[in-house]
C-alpha cells in the first residue's frame, strides 16, 4: 500500500464524514465512473428486457437488475481504488480489467451474502485486499465492527433515495397535464397500470434502471470513504505519513550541516588518523599483555581470567542498569494488559467423565453424514421438480398475484320521458347547439327527436330505458323504407358519438339534419 501517493487528506474522520469522502471522490471522477458503469449495464438491461419480453416475462428484468447490482459495482470501486492514488484507470481499461477484477467473492456477493446490510463497507475488503476466506472473514469483523451502524444505515438511505427517485419519475407525466383534464388522465392511468400492456412494464424497468444508475455508485463510494476510514484509524497511516513528512523535512534541514561537518572532518583527518593509531597501538599492546598472564595462568593451573580482567570493570553492568532494564521490560509498552470481563455460572454443571464407545461415535458420525447427503438430495429433488413443473404452475402464481381489476361502473339509463320536452323547431335548436361546440348535446336532440317521430308513426309503445336495438327493432314497424333508413342512420350516428366519441363533420351534421327535418317533417 503506497500510502505517501494517496490524493486525499488522511486524518481521523468520523463515521459520516468518512461518507461524505467516498461521495467527493465519486464527484470528482463521475466521468471516469459513469462512462464504464452505462457501457456495461445498459446493454445488458437492453438484452434482458428483450429476452424476458419474448418469453412474455418482462416484468422479470426489474428484479433480475436489482439482482446483478454486486456485479456492477464492481465497476466504481475499480476506478475510485486506482483513482485515490491518482491513477484514473480509462473507460475501456475499466471495462478490460472487470473480468478479473470482478471474479474474487462474486459468487458469494449474488448469493448468501447478496441481502448483507454493510455489502458497501465489505466490497473492499474481498476485492482489494487478496486475504484468504479465514483471513478475510477476520478482516471484516476488525473493519465492520465499530461502523456496522453506520454502514446499515447508509444502505437504508441509499434505498429509500432511489424508491423516492422511482417515484418521482414515474409521475413525471402529470406535471405536462392541465388541471381540468388531471381526473380523466389519473382514471386513464389507473386503468393502464391494470391492464399492464407491455411498454408499462419496460417503463417501470426503465425508471428502476435510471434509479439505480444514479444512486448506485454513490453507495460504493461512500462504503469505500468508510473502509479507507477505518484503515486510517487501525493502521495509523496519518501518523505514518506525517512522520515520512518529518524525516524528509529534517534531511532538507541537517544537509548543509552534514556538508560543514565533513568539510571540518576532512580539514582535521591527519592528526585524528595519527591520533587514533597510536590509541589502537596502546590497546593492542594491553590486550597482548593480559592474554600473555591468562597463558601464564592457565598453564600454572591457576583459573582463567574473567571478562573484566580483559575488558576492564567499566565494562560490567551495574545494579541501576539491571533495574532499569527489568522496568522496561515489564513496562505497559512490552507487556499491554487489558481486563475483560465474562459470565461464568454460579454452578456450572460438571462434564461427564464417560465417554461413549468409539464405535458408537463412528455410528453417529455415519447416521448424521448420511442424513445430512439425503436432506441435500431431497432439496435438490424438488429444486428440479418446480424447475421441471415451472411452466405449470407459474402462469398459475402470476394469476393469483394480479391485482384484481375494478368491476366496471353500471350503465347509468335514463327515460326519454324524463328528460327535457323537445323544442318547437328542432332543426334550429340542434343548430344552435352545434354552434356552441356542444356537437354531442346536438346528435342528442336529434337521436330523441327521431325516437319520438318513430313512436308515433309506427304506433308503437316503448318500454321506459329503452335501448338502441330496441328503437331499431321497432322501427321496421314504420311503412315507408326512407323513414327506416333515415331512423337508422341517426341511431348510428348517435351510437359512433356516445360510444366510440367520433363525432361527425359539419357537412356531415348538416346532411343528416336536412335528411331528418325532409323525413320527420320539422320545421325550419
Amino acid at each position: 500500500m503506497r500510502i505517501d501517493a494517496l490524493t486525499v487528506a488522511l486524518r481521523p474522520r468520523s463515521a459520516w464524514e468518512a461518507v461524505e469522502l467516498g461521495g467527493a471522490l465519486l464527484r470528482a471522477h463521475a466521468g471516469a465512473v459513469w462512462r464504464p458503469w452505462l457501457a456495461l449495464t445498459l446493454p445488458l438491461f437492453a438484452l434482458l428486457n428483450l429476452a424476458l419480453w419474448a418469453v412474455d416475462l418482462l416484468w422479470l428484468a426489474a428484479p433480475l437488475m436489482w439482482w446483478l447490482k454486486p456485479l456492477f459495482d464492481r465497476v466504481p470501486l475499480y476506478v475510485l481504488s486506482r483513482a485515490v492514488f491518482g491513477d484514473v484507470p480509462a473507460p475501456r481499461a475499466t471495462l478490460r480489467a472487470l473480468p478479473r477484477f470482478a471474479r474474487p467473492s462474486l459468487l458469494a456477493g449474488l448469493t448468501w451474502r447478496r441481502l448483507s446490510p454493510v455489502r458497501s463497507l465489505y466490497l473492499p475488503v474481498d476485492l482489494l485486499e487478496g486475504a484468504d476466506a479465514a483471513a478475510a472473514r477476520a478482516r471484516r469483523g476488525a473493519l465492520g465492527g465499530p461502523v456496522y451502524g453506520v454502514a446499515a444505515l447508509l444502505t437504508l438511505v441509499c434505498v429509500n433515495f432511489e424508491l423516492a427517485l422511482m417515484a418521482g419519475l414515474g409521475s413525471l407525466a402529470f406535471v405536462f397535464i392541465p388541471p381540468e383534464h388531471f381526473v380523466d388522465a389519473a382514471r386513464g392511468l389507473w386503468e393502464l397500470l391494470v391492464a399492464q400492456p407491455p411498454w408499462i412494464q419496460f417503463s417501470y424497468n426503465a425508471i428502476a434502471y435510471l434509479a439505480t444508475a444514479v444512486i448506485e455508485p454513490f453507495f460504493v463510494a461512500a462504503g469505500f470513504g468508510l473502509y479507507l476510514n477505518r484503515r486510517t484509524e487501525i493502521e495509523g497511516w496519518d501518523i505514518e505519513l506525517g512522520l515520512r513528512r518529518l524525516r524528509t523535512r529534517l534531511l532538507e534541514q541537517a544537509r548543509p550541516l552534514a556538508l560543514a561537518l565533513l568539510c571540518a572532518l576532512a580539514w582535521t583527518a591527519a592528526p585524528v588518523a595519527q591520533a587514533q593509531d597510536a590509541d589502537e597501538a596502546a590497546r593492542a599492546q594491553r590486550a597482548a599483555e593480559r592474554a600473555g598472564r591468562a597463558t601464564e595462568d592457565l598453564r600454572d593451573g591457576q583459573p582463567a581470567v574473567t571478562p573484566d580482567d580483559v575488558f576492564g570493570p567499566e565494562r560490567a553492568p551495574t545494579a541501576d542498569f539491571e533495574r532499569a532494564v527489568g522496568e522496561a521490560y515489564a513496562g505497559p509498552a512490552l507487556k499491554p494488559t487489558r481486563k475483560v470481563v465474562r459470565w461464568k455460572e454460579r454452578n456450572p454443571d460438571k462434564p461427564s467423565e464417560s465417554k461413549p464407545p468409539p464405535f458408537l461415535e463412528a455410528i453417529a458420525k455415519a447416521v448424521a453424514l448420511v442424513g445430512e447427503f439425503v436432506l441435500w438430495g431431497l432439496f435438490a429433488a424438488l429444486a428440479l421438480v418446480l424447475l421441471l413443473t415451472a411452466r405449470h404452475w407459474l402462469p398459475w402464481l402470476r394469476g393469483t398475484l394480479a391485482r384484481e381489476r375494478p368491476e366496471p361502473a353500471p350503465v347509468q339509463h335514463r327515460s326519454i320521458a324524463d328528460a327535457a320536452p323537445l323544442p318547437d323547431d328542432v332543426p334550429t335548436a340542434a343548430r344552435a347547439l352545434w354552434a356552441q361546440g356542444r356537437a354531442r348535446d346536438a346528435l342528442a336532440l336529434l337521436y330523441r327527436a327521431s325516437v319520438a317521430a318513430m313512436v308515433e308513426r309506427a304506433q308503437v309503445v316503448l318500454a321506459p330505458g329503452a335501448t338502441e336495438a330496441q328503437c331499431l327493432r321497432a322501427s321496421r314497424q314504420m311503412p315507408r323504407a326512407d323513414d327506416r333508413e333515415a331512423f337508422a342512420e341517426v341511431v348510428r350516428r348517435w351510437q359512433l358519438a356516445a360510444y366510440a366519441r367520433r363525432l361527425p363533420g359539419a357537412d356531415e351534421f348538416d346532411a343528416l339534419l336536412a335528411r331528418l327535418s325532409e323525413r320527420f317533417g320539422w320545421a325550419r
